[in-house]
């Protein structure tokens, strides 16, 4: 016996209701973006008034009221810091130091992950997290017992003992290692099956997907060995050893009163680290928000 079953109407949200939600939801994200762009103008207000006082006199830096841009625009202090100055040297030990430091922390960092991540051992994951673990450890703890250390190893006042204390780090292995293991097992075992080496399959398999997390480690150490003070300042004694941060610390003891040439040497300390960010910001992202995924 043939059953007739009907239909029932689906319940529908009445016009006004929906128009009324979708008015609401436009409001919120109307509030949203302007609390994000005021918020970002508060951030950025100092970095424009550093860029904007590089370009004035000394008088027009600290004037009452504030003069936002200069009047007139002052080039001179772009030519003038470079003849007052040794930029030149500070700027090439600071490019040597952060571009050696990032490439040796990338490369030794992906290469323990990689064992941390995909190989089978015993004692791997007590290893692994007592390694982490001294990432808590602060610096000023074995501070002294490392500048004893590279001073009888003969590193002391050399750009060598920055780049060997910073070649290997616990944060570069877990980020690396946590981005691996979003990386499925199949595609090791299948490399293992064709005849390649865990360092084959490293190589050719792990390490170009995990373009993300290596630009992220990448962009976090140079800003960091980038922005270091403590260390070249234990470390470098010799004034043509002398980093960016170093040597701008000098020169404001220096030239207290030159403001305006003061403003353009924090610029010239900080284009590169901006350019550095906006180019790699959209991998630092996707990298960052998948280093905690597991596949």
């Amino acid at each position: 016996m043939a059953t007739l079953t009907l239909d029932r109407p689906q319940a529908t949200t009445p016009r006004p209701e929906r128009d009324a939600r979708n008015r609401r939801s436009l409001v919120g994200k109307v509030v949203l973006y302007a609390v994000l762009i005021a918020a970002a103008a508060v951030i950025m207000l100092p970095f424009f008034w550093m860029v904007t006082s590089s370009l004035k006199s000394n008088n027009q830096v600290f004037t009452v009221p504030i003069q936002w841009f200069p009047d007139p625009v002052v080039w001179s202090n772009y030519v003038d810091i470079w003849s007052k100055s040794d930029m030149t040297t500070w700027l090439k030990n600071t490019l040597i130091l952060s571009v050696t430091v990032t490439f040796l922390q990338v490369f030794t960092g992906s290469f323990a992950a990689y064992g941390f991540s995909k190989m089978r051992f015993r004692g791997r994951d007590v290893l692994f997290l007592a390694y982490i673990g001294t990432i808590a450890v602060p610096w000023q703890a074995y501070m002294i017992p490392q500048f004893i250390l590279m001073s009888r190893f003969g590193l002391s006042n050399t750009l060598w003992a920055i780049i060997a204390l910073q070649a290997f780090g616990a944060f570069g292995v877990f980020l690396m290692k946590q981005y691996y293991d979003s990386i499925p097992e199949e595609l090791s075992e299948a490399a293992r099956i064709d005849g390649l080496s865990e360092y084959s399959i490293w190589r050719r398999i792990v390490l170009p997907l995990s373009g993300p997390a290596v630009a992220t480690l990448t962009l976090l150490t140079f800003v960091n060995t980038w922005n270091d003070y403590l260390g070249p300042l234990i470390y470098l004694r010799d004034r043509d050893l002398w980093t960016i941060q170093i040597g701008l610390k000098t020169f404001v003891s220096q030239y207290n009163a030159e403001y305006a040439l003061i403003m353009t040497g924090s610029v010239l300390s900080v284009l590169p680290i901006a350019i550095i960010f906006m180019l790699g910001q959209r991998y630092f992202v996707q990298g960052i928000a998948t280093a905690g995924l597991k596949g």
